[in-house]
């Protein structure tokens, strides 16, 4: 084993080690993975190639049963500055995988930032980021994101992710994420934030969209970048990702005539209300209303979505968004 690799079984470990390894402006890389070894060398090595040089890495591993480990011991191996931690994931979900990497990035480290294992990084990601999160002030949880080149398994570009032009704000992160979370960034306030609640999320669809939700509720700053900062692979394994596909708009249909996208819904507003006293009064307030547009009698529903100030980014998704509280499937 090289000295810059060490696989634990138990999070007190890696919490004890990450003390060690906290610079001023260090992040660590949060990769949640489950049988991506075919793609994953380009991943890690899109790491190594990153302009901020301050890093280093946790795989939390969901219960794989390819040939990831020893992709993940070559490259500590080939890059011995930096330091990469093993973990055993909790093998519930992509979600609670990320979760529980939120929990081992430990108590001190600046900055965080979610990682897929199918993804390459433009060489500036880090450094963009932690640009842009310099500015926020102490002690303000705030939360980088912004869009992505969609690209073919092959890396071959597709086109850019939807451009998103209202503000963020937590009336729009109740029903939808504007950042894909292998775009995010987080600050410590951020970390702590998320640390302090996990124990709140047990059911939540995405990582990213309640990270998106719980700053934006708790009157964190939400920084969008309008400039695609990673190469995403698009495959029938992520067909949602590609967000303005048609495809993708067929499944979203699809899923909001079902009810899948009300018990999306359920889960993230259960979530929400046990984590309540970390909301701001005017979030508190906000979700009140969203949760009397998702019930009770038509003209209640509808009345109570205008008050909430509820919106989704583009026109196409708003007008969804009132025929989903008009058939009370949001």
């Amino acid at each position: 084993m090289t000295r810059n690799l060490k696989e634990f079984v138990n999070h007190k470990a890696v919490l004890d080690t990450r003390r060690d390894f906290v610079g001023l402006e260090h992040v660590s890389i949060l990769l949640a993975h489950y049988n991506g070894a075919a793609l994953l060398s380009d991943q890690l090595e899109s790491l190594a190639s990153q302009t901020h040089r301050d890093w280093s890495l946790i795989i939390s591993d969901d219960g794989s049963s390819d040939g990831w480990l020893s992709v993940a011991r070559d490259f500590a191996a080939s890059y011995p500055d930096r330091q990469t931690l093993l973990f055993n994931g909790p093998r519930r979900g992509f979600a609670q995988n990320f979760l529980s990497l939120v929990e081992f990035a430990g108590p001190t480290v600046p900055f965080a930032a979610y990682c897929d294992q199918d993804d390459v990084w433009l060489p500036d990601k880090l450094e963009r980021a932690i640009k842009a999160l310099r500015s926020i002030p102490s002690g303000q949880p705030a939360l980088y994101c912004g869009r992505t080149m969609v690209c073919d398994r092959a890396l071959r570009p597709i086109g850019p992710s939807p451009l998103f032009r209202r503000a963020p704000d937590f009336a729009n992160a109740l029903v939808q994420n504007i950042g894909g979370g292998n775009t995010m960034v987080l600050n410590r306030p951020a970390l702590d934030l998320l640390q302090d609640t996990r124990h709140h999320a047990g059911a939540i669809v995405s990582h990213d969209w309640w990270t998106y939700q719980l700053i934006a509720g708790a009157g964190g700053k939400v920084i969008y970048d309008p400039e695609p900062t990673l190469l995403y692979r698009q495959h029938p394994g992520n067909m949602i990702g590609a967000n303005a596909s048609f495809p993708a708009r067929l499944s979203r249909l699809r899923r909001m005539l079902t009810g899948e996208f009300r018990g999306w819904n359920d889960a993230n507003c259960s979530a929400l209300r046990r984590a309540a006293h970390w909301l701001t009064p005017e979030a508190r307030v906000t979700l009140d209303c969203f949760q009397s547009s998702r019930n009770g009698k038509f003209g209640t529903r509808l009345r109570a979505l205008h008050d909430a100030g509820i919106y989704r980014q583009t026109t196409r998704g708003q007008i969804a968004l009132w025929i989903a509280a008009a058939l009370k499937k949001l």
